[in-house]
């Protein structure tokens, strides 16, 4: 079976404008997706990335025009400056990490914590944010997250894992050698899959 090797951020604008783009694509080609959370920080560091507020103004001012006009394109809405954003990702992390373990709705569960950040204005380092995202679900947040050593491990693997197979900003999907950056190239990993 092709896998599809996700890796992305709850904190992330670009991923919540993938939706579920990448589920469809994935059920429609016969390919599973691996979901990996990673530290988005700790990846830009090693691999030359500006974090946002250290960026020049012409590009944080070009971020936000994609921004509104992805918006618009996808007819998702989109508070340009959250609330509770940034805030800690860990926690939303550990959480989707738990259900992919557990065979659980991981994708579902992302797109909830991703759309509870840059909809809902709420804290998804908040554990009763995470624990109605998770009863939405059916999965009990408390039970999930039991393991939280074994749960950091794992985020801190996928972040290794990351930059050594040359992820530099999310989301990025890898499948095989071929890498795509941004919800922007889900056309073109599709256009990948097929192939295969």
């Amino acid at each position: 079976m092709k896998q599809i090797d996700y890796f992305f951020s709850v904190l992330s604008p670009w991923t919540y404008f993938a939706g579920n783009r990448l589920e469809v694509m994935a059920e429609r080609h016969g390919a599973s997706i691996a979901y990996k959370p990673i530290d988005t920080f700790r990846v830009f560091r090693e691999t030359g990335g500006v974090p946002l507020p250290e960026r020049p103004l012409p590009r944080r001012e070009y971020r936000a025009q994609e921004l509104r006009r992805t918006s618009a394109k996808t007819g998702m809405p989109y508070h340009f400056e959250p609330t509770h954003w940034p805030t800690d990702p860990l926690p939303g992390a550990l959480s989707i990490i738990a259900a992919a373990e557990g065979g659980g709705p991981a994708g579902v569960l992302a797109q909830a914590l991703l759309a509870a950040v840059w909809t809902e204005q709420k804290d998804v380092a908040d554990p009763t944010v995470i624990a109605e995202k998770c009863a939405a679900l059916g999965l009990d947040h408390g039970a999930l997250v039991a393991d939280e050593a074994a749960l950091k491990t794992t985020y801190e693997a996928n972040t290794d894992e990351a930059i050594r197979r040359g992820v530099f900003g999310v989301p990025f999907y890898i499948v095989g050698d071929e890498r795509f950056w941004g919800q922007d190239k889900l056309d073109d990993l599709e256009a990948h899959l097929a192939r295969l």
